[in-house]
């Protein structure tokens, strides 16, 4: 077993008793003890709460009434979803003093699983603006080299488990926001099919477009996660009322049959990404194509229409939330933010509700290309993160994103790593699903992590988290 344990190992050894909660949770405090003044990932650390979960998770465990395989596991939420007498700050000096009463859907579920609350993560300023350097909080860095960004806006969470201070944490996706760290950072993260998860309790951005969900080590952590995570919530409109999968059901199976679709043209011609990232999506195909998957190129409308068709929606929405607090206390918030947000009120009506109609149009589009597929396959990230201190001002609409066509489709998408860059840094792509078809993504991505030794490499410095194992 690695130094850091996945959730999945960390889970097994619990149940077996070779493991304590509290040790694994005092073993992670040790670790943002000793790197997080470098990392920047937590907003607001809990200390006193984790111990007093992890203490609870052993009483249980001891009394043989252990919650499943998520008793005891540490883990971050990302400081957009509301914690119950803890500040939640969305990362912005608008809510710094905010605490709130009530936990978020997810935040009360995964609690009730038995997960141990290590504290809040950063984020992008309410989840679009950053990387920024006029907020009350630095951002986070990269913990594959801490001169490069982490991506966003889930960066503190898409920094924080590569670095083995916590082993998993919740994310939002609006336009990439779990699967551009994720992948910039080296981890696995999943966005939900639209509705799958509550966003009850999280500050929006997008009303249709947002998406709450994991990220952790490996896929089938993501699973764990997301199977306590999911399910219907009356008080989220969005919330889709069906029973909830086994999201582990397929882990564990060989992809022969699998029908993977390629739309090779948005990561090769609509928005060219790198050779190193081509050719790690290329070799991770042909793992695939050798493990029995069947290989078929799919045509789309060009990225571009996705990606224009996704920010209008975007912005127009993000202006509607923010506009009162724009007017009121428009320098209050970071410079990179509220230039973004503005840009919502130079939208018209019309051109929201072309963005609608056409939105239709790429649903049913996607959805027909899909009809004879179980999954698609693109890029989520163009190249290995840049040096922080060079992310472009306008970089979410110099060109188009290959995240955003699944937000506006609501198909789920989840992050897998491919190897790594001549930088060092990490690369990946991104796998696609059918509505609802979280379990098939999960068996594929599980799949393909075993068949490749990305997994076994982690950010350093390495100190030992279970030396005693």
């Amino acid at each position: 077993m690695s130094a850091i344990p996945t959730i999945a190992e960390a889970a097994a050894l619990i149940a077996a008793r070779k493991l304590s909660p509290v040790e694994l949770t005092k073993a992670c405090l040790e670790r943002v003890r000793a790197l997080d003044g470098r990392l920047q990932t937590f907003l607001l650390l809990t200390e006193e709460r984790a111990l007093a979960d992890a203490c609870a998770a052993e009483a249980r465990l001891m009394q043989g009434e252990s919650k499943g395989p998520l008793d005891g596991i540490p883990i971050g939420h990302k400081d957009i979803y509301n914690t119950a007498g803890i500040r939640t700050t969305g990362h912005s000096r608008l809510l710094e003093h905010n605490v709130p009463a009530e936990d978020a859907t997810s935040v009360r579920k995964l609690a009730e699983a038995g997960t141990v609350l290590m504290g809040k993560l950063a984020t992008h300023e309410f989840a679009m603006g950053g990387p920024s350097f006029d907020l009350p909080w630095p951002p986070p860095r990269n913990p594959w080299n801490l001169e490069h960004f982490t991506g966003g806006s889930s960066s503190g969470t898409g920094a924080a488990v590569p670095a083995g201070l916590v082993l998993g944490g919740t994310g939002s996706d609006t336009g990439g926001s779990i699967r551009g760290p994720s992948t910039l950072c080296g981890l696995s993260g999943i966005k939900p099919t639209y509705g799958l998860v509550s966003r009850a309790g999280v500050l929006p951005l997008s009303f249709t477009l947002d998406h709450a969900g994991p990220m952790a080590w490996t896929a089938e952590d993501v699973a764990l996660l997301l199977q306590a995570m999911a399910g219907h919530d009356p008080t989220d409109p969005a919330s889709a009322d069906r029973p909830v999968a086994d999201f582990s059901a397929e882990i564990g199976q060989d992809v022969k049959g699998l029908r993977i679709g390629v739309i090779r043209h948005f990561h090769e011609t609509d928005n060219p990404a790198s050779a190193p990232t081509c050719q790690a999506i290329d070799a991770a195909l042909g793992v695939l194509r050798d493990m029995g998957a069947e290989l078929r190129e799919v045509t789309l409308s060009p990225l571009q229409d996705y990606a224009a068709c996704g920010w209008v929606i975007l912005l127009a929405e993000a202006f509607s939330v923010h506009e009162p607090w724009l007017k009121s206390d428009y320098n209050r918030y970071g410079a990179l933010l509220r230039e973004r947000l503005a840009l919502g009120g130079l939208l018209r009506g019309t051109d929201y509700v072309q963005a609608i109609r056409k939105r239709r149009i790429l649903c049913a589009e996607m959805a027909a290309a899909m009809e004879d597929l179980d999954i698609l396959v693109t890029a989520v990230q163009p190249a290995e993160a840049a040096r922080i201190t060079e992310v472009p001002r306008w970089a979410l609409f110099e060109k188009p994103s290959y995240t955003i066509p699944f937000n506006v489709t609501g198909l789920p998408a989840i992050s897998v790593c491919t190897g790594f860059g001549p930088g060092g840094l990490p690369l990946g792509m991104q796998m696609v699903g059918k509505p609802f078809a979280e379990p098939t993504l999960f068996r594929a991505a599980h799949a393909y992590e075993k068949a490749t030794p990305w997994r076994d490499r982690r950010p350093s410095p390495q100190p030992a988290l279970l030396a005693a194992q």
